[in-house]
């Protein structure tokens, strides 16, 4: 038996032509003249345009984590760095620990999960206070954006 040989058991119901006289009166269930009496009446909810015009209020609204921020922990900096080296976005990208965004280099969040024991010398990134106080413990500095 092939594909084309096969044929449904059931035959096709076709749909129902509404407003076209017959058992349900002259009108069908649509009503008297008016727009969702005539053919092709299809409409969206009222209540969707009422949030579309409605205006966007001032006040906080949680913008979540942005896309271009990457984040990067304590202990991966002391897998891949070396006592001494400086710890910025193009040497993270060389490292393969953070990947460019649309051809860009990101935003770069240090956090401090983990231990540090290496002297590191950080510029351009964020660091969170954990973070920073580990970095400073051992020796390292923080240059600010």
């Amino acid at each position: 038996m092939q594909l084309h040989q096969i044929k449904p058991t059931t035959k096709k119901k076709k749909a129902k032509r509404i407003g076209r006289g017959g058992k349900r009166g002259t009108y069908c269930g649509k009503g008297i003249k008016g727009q969702k009496s005539r053919a092709g009446a299809k409409f969206e909810p009222a209540i969707k345009l009422f949030i579309k015009r409605y205006h966007k209020l001032k006040g906080y609204r949680f913008k979540g984590h942005s896309e271009n921020q990457q984040v990067i922990n304590v202990f991966m900096l002391e897998k891949k760095f070396n006592s001494g080296d400086i710890v910025s976005s193009k040497s993270l990208i060389e490292k393969k620990l953070i990947r460019l965004v649309e051809k860009k280099e990101p935003l770069i969040k240090i956090l401090g999960k983990g231990d540090l024991s290496k002297k590191l010398i950080i510029e351009g990134c964020l660091v969170s206070k954990s973070a920073q106080e580990k970095i400073e413990k051992v020796g390292g500095s923080v240059k600010k954006i």
